[in-house]
């Protein structure tokens, strides 16, 4: 039963015959030396170990000498001695030891030695080859491992069996080297080798990792043909799989099957959905279902109470995390690095920077060592708030600490670079961490990605995929969403279509942000015909459309005046169990109001509130407008202060409107003046394009001395600096006010750079 990967088109199955493809040669790490060649030590070299063994010694004393080198030559040296004892007698595991500590540093050439001279002392296992494997895979040498299994074969007429490829392919897959793992179950298919089921487990892992789980599933089912059952692990790594898809429902419905099966629920069972509950933020149901299966015999551990902890964090309950860790306590479990760490996490989360790094010093008091972990967190919170200058610094004290930044932190690094438009210096970054071999992880490529994408440079996206995926970097529904919503923004709905197929055909499951992203872009095109049988295909494939599914139809309608079928969209959202929010309805009172109905729109949006939602600017800013429009001054400003009563702050937008609609037909400009001083009064900062048009009406007046009077007010309001603001009234004093609206412009913009509305001072 074949099964399609993320790696390439072809297919990949337990029962497929390939053509083994051999590893590139690498003479620092080659296999290929002559049989029998014994292990080469300097014999100058005396015998001098601070563990000094009787000559009469036991292979267990030597076993144990071996141990307690501190390094390879001190551990070569002294079985350079052993061996010309006469009480020497080869044994396997002290050999095995000398490939360890050989494995440790590379020594990849001496190993090949070790094992010629077992394989002359017939003391050679397949288990001195896995150390091997784990070797080169501790170096990153993923391409040479795949030639072990030949040259164990062709050269030490040793057979690999199930354990041995079971070993391998599982290191494979932590490794993240997906197209290996392909190759390897080929050539385990090809050597007639039977899977048992820690082959499936590992298989299944390598295909949840590669977010693909629906071969996961039908490998599952292919188990049966094999006289095999599925077991816990076997089910909890589906689950996983699920819930890092964001699938709650699809773990639990896999927990419901295990049952059936009649499979023992473990605390790993447990501990895994607890975790997806508490990822999804629905911590209160992770309690419940904790709680239920205290009754069939569940007892929380150190994971369930971490996992809690966290799971409070995350969704900004750290009180009661504190509560959780003092009931840790009390049941005899210590607070790990796991459990600080999600206690910094939350309070990040909060903003709290100064409380997280008090954390720190009560880490250290405690001899709990904060890791790289716990530094990237505070890293990475402070890149989101714009201190990624900071946030490098905090990045140097993490290397004079001995500690290696990790991808993790590179990654936050690159997400406040991009955040800020600094993609060039990101992308240095990038290729800085290529160099340094610190490997690039999913999140690494959509950040960029994303990045290119939003600045629309598609093709440099697309070469970035290609990049990815020669790196055996997974893809993911997260790079294939952003690349299809890159090229919908970017008007090539063709191309984005291509992408939306390529998914099925790499096997990446579509999910609802897919099918929104693609609808959207078909409504935006004006291809609405096409987006309703995308969604009719949504649903057939088991996904039901959500409020984003339905909003993008919606504003299609309203924006074409269709209100008739505007309406049947909210008509059919609510029948459909989909309730409207906000947006649906701003959409629609916009609508209405385009298509000259403002008595229906304004009803509308008074009645918003008894359906328990909150107006904002979205709903109230097209019936203010239309009221304008139709020269119904007061009641437009009555509403704009209704909104600054009861609903969220006037954005942007209501600011241009109001100043078009009290200046529009030769009206006093003193109104629009009023009502911005009147905003400040109130604690509102304008966003500064709104104000400029207000400036400019002032300044073509020669009103200049109010223009100076509401730029004071917005520096002491934006808390301007005394250099900045002397600048400023320097400026305007020699009468360059262009000059002077640039620079507070720029200030304000540098404080706000991803707001365009007022905000409360």
């Amino acid at each position: 039963m074949a099964f399609s990967f993320c790696t390439q088109c072809s297919s990949w199955s337990l029962t497929t015959t390939l053509t083994p493809t051999p590893p590139p040669h690498r003479p620092s790490t080659s296999l290929s030396f002559p049989l029998h060649k014994r292990l080469v030590v300097h014999s100058s070299l005396s015998y001098s170990t601070t563990h000094p063994l009787p000559h009469d010694f036991t292979p267990q004393q030597l076993l144990d000498s071996l141990r307690r080198q501190n390094d390879e030559s001190s551990a070569l040296r002294l079985f350079d001695w052993a061996s010309k004892q006469p009480s020497f007698s080869p044994s396997s595991a002290v050999y095995e030891e000398v490939l360890t500590k050989l494995g440790k540093v590379g020594s990849f050439e001496s190993m090949r030695d070790v094992l010629d001279e077992m394989s002359h002392h017939q003391c050679l296992s397949k288990g001195s080859f896995l150390i091997l494997i784990e070797s080169y895979a501790a170096f990153d040498l993923y391409d040479v491992i795949l030639g072990v299994v030949d040259v164990m074969e062709s050269e030490f007429g040793l057979e690999p069996d199930t354990h041995f490829f079971n070993f391998l392919l599982n290191v494979l897959v932590d490794g993240n080297k997906l197209k290996l793992v392909e190759t390897a179950n080929s050539k385990m298919n090809s050597r007639g080798i039977k899977p048992d089921i820690s082959t499936f487990n590992i298989l299944i892992k390598a295909l949840c990792r590669a977010h693909q789980i629906r071969p996961a599933l039908l490998l599952m089912e292919e188990m049966g043909s094999y006289g095999l059952k599925p077991d816990e692990k076997t089910f909890t790594t589906v689950m996983q799989g699920y819930i890092e898809e964001g699938e709650m429902k699809g773990a639990l419905r896999i927990r419901d099957q295990m049952v059936e099966y009649g499979c023992h629920c473990s605390n790993v069972t447990v501990n895994v959905l607890v975790n997806g509950f508490c990822k999804e933020g629905r911590v209160d149901e992770a309690f419940g279902f904790i709680e239920k299966m205290a009754k069939e015999g569940f007892s929380p551990d150190q994971f369930t109470f971490n996992t809690l902890v966290k799971g409070l964090c995350r969704v900004g309950h750290v009180k009661h995390a504190l509560e959780i860790m003092d009931v840790m306590l009390q049941e005899g479990f210590d607070l790990d690095i796991y459990t600080y760490n999600a206690l910094v996490s939350g309070l990040c989360k909060l903003g709290e920077i100064e409380e997280a790094v008090d954390i720190l010093d009560q880490m250290v008091t405690r001899d709990c060592s904060p890791n790289t972990v716990t530094y990237n967190t505070l890293i990475s919170t402070l890149c989101k708030e714009n201190r990624v200058e900071e946030a490098t610094k905090l990045a140097c004290v993490l290397t004079s600490k001995g500690i290696i930044p990790d991808v993790c932190t590179v990654n936050s690094l690159i997400q406040g670079l991009c955040s800020n438009s600094n993609h060039k210096v990101a992308m240095e970054l990038f290729e800085e961490m290529k160099m340094k071999g610190c490997q690039p992880d999913g999140f690494t490529y959509s950040l960029l990605i994303d990045s290119y994408c939003s600045r629309g440079k598609l093709e440099e996206a697309l070469s970035l995929l290609k990049d990815m995926e020669s790196s055996g970097c997974a893809r993911n529904a997260v790079i294939y969403n952003t690349l299809i919503d890159g090229f919908c923004k970017n008007k090539r709905i063709e191309d984005a279509e291509e992408i939306f197929d390529q998914m099925e055909l790499q096997g990446i499951s579509r999910n609802s942000v897919t099918y929104n992203t693609l609808i959207d872009g078909l409504c935006q095109s004006r291809r609405v015909e096409e987006a309703s049988q995308l969604m009719d295909q949504m649903i057939m494939e088991g996904l039901k459309p959500d409020k984003f599914t339905y909003n993008s139809l919606l504003t299609y309608f309203c924006r074409s005046g269709d209100i008739k079928k505007a309406a049947d969209i909210v008509q059919n959202m609510t029948s459909n169990g989909c309730e409207p929010d906000i947006v649906t309805y701003g959409t629609l009172i916009q609508g209405l109001c385009k298509a000259g109905r403002t008595e229906v729109a304004s009803r509308l949006l008074r009645s918003l509130p008894m359906k328990g939602l909150v107006p904002t600017p979205h709903a109230y800013n097209p019936v203010i407008q239309a009221l304008f429009k139709r020269k119904r001054t007061t009641e437009a400003m009555r509403l704009v202060r209704e909104m600054m009563e009861k609903g969220d702050p006037p954005d942007a937008i209501t600011f241009r409107i109001v100043f078009r609609g009290l200046c529009n037909g030769g009206g006093p400009i003193g109104e629009a003046v009023d009502f911005a001083i009147e905003m400040m009064e109130k604690g509102y900062l304008p966003e500064f394009s709104s104000f400029s048009m207000l400036a400019e009406g002032l300044y073509a007046l020669s009103m200049e001395d109010t223009m100076i009077k509401l730029v004071d007010m917005i520096m002491e309001k934006a808390r301007v600096s005394h250099s900045e603001a002397s600048m400023i009234r320097g400026f305007l004093k020699i009468r360059k006010f262009k000059d002077a609206l640039a620079t507070l412009g720029g200030i304000l913009n540098s404080q706000r750079p991803r707001k365009s509305y007022w905000t409360r001072n």
